[in-house]
């Protein structure tokens, strides 16, 4: 039922920028799907043209509106879905092993990832700070989290 290994999922996310280095980064990482739900822009659009530099034009991606339609249907295809988000109940991205296939959820640039899809997440994992900010660019994170997923796992 699972056609791809390793998927990225985009919920709401508000920057193009933001959206097109997670399409760079997906495709240096080997990331086969990425869905794009809620408001997230998608291709064609202007800046995730300029910062993917070209990906958003073969990574294999598909608008899907509904963010808890898409969990739900994933999680009923057999996908593992992480979500990548501080919260009381995640836990230390390096100290956790993904299962495949994989399904990465990443949040809001400013509120996050919505409680309600938190709810339909098999497990939460956040990357550990030691500065006074508390919480990387989504792109960043996304960036932190696919590398670590790729070269430790895949």
């Amino acid at each position: 039922m699972v056609k791809e290994k390793f998927i990225l999922v985009l919920p709401s996310i508000r920057s193009g920028h933001n959206v097109g280095a997670m399409f760079r980064t997906a495709d240096a990482v080997g990331v086969e799907k990425i869905y794009l739900t809620g408001y997230t822009a998608a291709p064609p659009h202007q800046q995730i043209a300029k910062v993917s530099l070209g990906t958003e034009k073969w990574m294999h991606w598909q608008y899907y509106g509904q963010t808890g339609r898409l969990l739900k249907k994933l999680k009923k295809m057999g996908y593992n879905i992480v979500a990548l988000e501080q919260t009381d109940k995640s836990e230390d991205m390096f100290k956790w092993k993904p299962k495949f296939p994989l399904a990465l959820v990443v949040g809001n640039e400013v509120s996050g990832i919505d409680r309600t899809y938190l709810d339909l997440c098999d497990k939460q994992v956040e990357i550990p700070m030691t500065g006074k900010k508390e919480s990387l660019n989504v792109s960043i994170a996304a960036g932190v989290a696919l590398y670590y997923i790729k070269n430790n796992f895949s």
